[in-house]
């Protein structure tokens, strides 16, 4: 849970003074990790006619301790009645509701006056009231998955300036924001072309059609993944072929990998599961060999580096996901291609767009699949900050691993890859037995994933031996996936694993 305190006037003055005081004092006994501080911006000119510099810092002082702005939108003015006392005081507490989380008013003043839209949802009170609010605070164990509003507060200010940027030049479609998103990640992946999309399952059923895969043709992959490789597969009338994974990993097994290859055999989808990358070396060889495309399902590992390579750039065409809760998420879905050829770029970019090189001339028999200038813009704010949040995500799993290797089985990181940790995924016995134990102590669990593909009666059609997937259907039975992002605190993951431990003592 977010906990966001929303800044009084005579607050920030008491916090600009250059006399120490006890609202200063205050201050640096509530700051902790997930509380946020806010001014909002319709006290901004206010407070500068009010700053003196013989008595006040600047504004800029409370900047520099990651104090932020908090936008007023002008969609709340008519929404102030005449009645109301003091309407600067309800467009705080109106602009406070924006906030994700849990968000309180500190201020000094006897009577705030809140607008009625926000009288259910904030509060606000005194320094005192502050450390009853915090106290309660850090009692209330609220644990997610992936906790996206935290993320969403520490960038809100780059967000909305892409936001309005975008909103101002109205290109919606295709605007400014694709080429210089496509550009960064290019730069980010190591490859010469990214080609952006509308999700991570487009960037799968547009690679495919990019190196010529159709009906009757035969793809490899993965039998214990999420749907969309073998989903697109099916999709264009080709064949799925399913190979079993290694136990370890969770990765395609590449000694089962020849084995699987038929007359038919077009490509091989190799999938980084869980946030680390599969031996692209083995299956880079295989493919040669043989003469087939190699796409690259790098949905989930998006940051990983194979080898000193990133993800994405490992094989003919590599694809991954904006899902808002992959490593590098919009507020909606999104996903993109990224290619060393030249062809296969120009061929992506005119398959993702009906077909055409030109507007109405359709060279290809091609999708509407493009990303919205929107998301890109949120995707350019959020990449500022992806190697800090890969850094912190890292060092979540790695203390995961370390404090439960002698409890559960956790993941075990190839030497030729890092893991980025998608998920944090550990194997129990009694799985439901688990996880009813710790959602009852307040933490979610997932299962990724409950059956594999050739299980899946989507799949029902395929004539395969299942008997040689018995490492997929083993693993469909025990993997557990605990809460993990950039932003969980160490005391919340020992709460986590100390419930683990509990439940699998």
């Amino acid at each position: 849970m977010s906990l966001n305190i929303v800044l009084d006037h005579e607050i920030i003055l008491d916090l600009l003074s250059l006399t120490v005081n006890d609202t200063q004092h205050c201050f640096n006994r509530i700051r902790k990790p997930n509380v946020r501080f806010w001014i909002p911006a319709c006290l901004a000119a206010m407070l500068e006619n009010q700053i003196n510099a013989n008595h006040h810092q600047s504004l800029a002082h409370l900047f520099a301790q990651e104090v932020k702005v908090l936008t007023a939108l002008g969609t709340h003015w008519p929404q102030l009645p005449e009645r109301q006392i003091n309407r600067i005081q309800a467009l705080i507490s109106l602009d406070a509701m924006c906030l994700a989380g849990t968000t309180v008013i500190w201020t000094n003043q006897e009577q705030f006056d809140i607008a009625n839209e926000a009288e259910e949802i904030i509060e606000w009170g005194d320094h005192e009231f502050l450390y009853g609010v915090l106290a309660e605070y850090e009692y209330a164990s609220d644990i997610h998955m992936n906790d996206l509003a935290n993320q969403q507060l520490t960038l809100r200010n780059q967000l909305e300036q892409r936001i309005f940027h975008t909103m101002r030049h109205g290109r919606y479609v295709m605007g400014e924001e694709i080429g210089e998103l496509e550009q960064r990640l290019a730069e980010f992946v190591g490859v010469k072309h990214c080609i952006t999309v509308a999700c991570g399952t487009d960037a799968l059923l547009l690679a495919l059609l990019a190196v010529d895969v159709s009906a009757l043709d035969e793809v490899i992959t993965p039998a214990f993944n999420f749907a969309a490789a073998a989903e697109m597969i099916a999709f264009i009338g080709a064949k799925p072929v399913f190979v079993d994974i290694d136990a370890d990993t969770y990765n395609l097994d590449v000694n089962l990998l020849e084995a699987a290859i038929t007359p038919q055999t077009r490509a091989i989808i190799p999938v980084n599961l869980y946030g680390q990358c599969a031996d692209f070396d083995t299956i880079n060889a295989i493919a040669r060999e043989h003469n087939l495309a190699v796409i690259e399902d790098a949905g989930q590992s998006f940051g990983a580096q194979y080898k000193n390579q990133f993800s994405g750039g490992l094989g003919t065409i590599g694809c991954t996901s904006f899902f808002p809760s992959k490593t590098l998420g919009g507020f909606g879905d999104g996903g993109a291609c990224f290619t060393n050829d030249d062809l296969l770029a120009d061929k992506l970019r005119r398959l993702r767009t009906h077909g055409q090189r030109e507007r109405y001339h359709h060279e290809l028999i091609g999708v509407n699949s493009r990303l919205d200038s929107l998301q890109a813009g949120i995707l350019l704010a959020k990449l500022q900050v992806l190697p800090q949040e890969l850094a912190a995500r890292m060092q979540v799993g790695q203390r995961y691993s370390e404090l439960l290797k002698d409890v559960v089985k956790t993941p075990v990181i190839a030497d030729y890859s890092s893991s980025v940790y998608s998920q944090y995924t550990i194997e129990v016995e009694q799985r439901d037995l688990v996880r009813d134990q710790l959602a009852k102590r307040g933490i979610p669990t997932a299962v990724h994933y409950p059956l594999p593909l050739h299980k899946q009666p989507a799949f029902s059609f395929l004539a395969q031996d299942n008997s040689i997937l018995s490492t997929a259907e083993a693993a469909a039975q025990h993997v557990l996936s605990l809460p993990i992002d950039s932003y969980l605190t160490a005391e919340k993951q020992q709460e986590i694993i100390s419930a683990v431990k509990a439940a699998v003592g």
